[in-house]
């Protein structure tokens, strides 16, 4: 069986990264604008941002993705960091790639200093939210928001 790496992205990635973003889109059924797309792709690689990119690679072939987001608070000390997008290929679904990829995560965090890991799902993500409950804990707070 061929060990799953978790790495960090670089400009050659940008052709692997793609498929997974526009797979992570289609799940979401939203359609970002090439144009934000490139953008975040820039930023998810300027080591001056403070998003950040990790990849999940299975048998030299990159199968998942994460997105996070480093951020202030005004409940503790240490940042947040926010796990914004975590997307696997559905072929390596139920084989670790995810909980991988969260636990690369929080690794960062506290490589960081962060307080916290926190992120957000839809509530029909049946089969993400029974991996979330086994390794991070329910807040009970619903999202409000308007688009401006």
């Amino acid at each position: 069986m061929d060990p799953l790496i978790i790495r960090g992205a670089s400009e050659s990635d940008f052709e692997h990264w793609l498929p997974l973003w526009h797979g992570y889109q289609a799940f979401y059924k939203v359609d970002i604008p090439e144009a934000t797309t490139l953008h975040t792709w820039h930023r998810l690689l300027d080591p001056k941002q403070t998003m950040h990119l990790a990849l999940a690679e299975l048998g030299g072939k990159v199968v998942g993705l994460v997105h996070f987001i480093e951020h202030k608070s005004c409940w503790t000390d240490g940042d947040y960091l926010y796990l914004q997008d975590l997307f696997t290929d559905a072929g390596v679904r139920g084989r670790g790639v995810g909980r991988a990829l969260i636990e690369h995560v929080y690794a960062r965090a506290a490589e960081l200093g962060c307080a916290r890991v926190w992120w957000l799902t839809h509530e029909t993500n049946q089969q993400a939210m029974q991996l979330y409950d086994r390794v991070a804990q329910r807040s009970g707070f619903v999202q409000y928001r308007k688009v401006i």
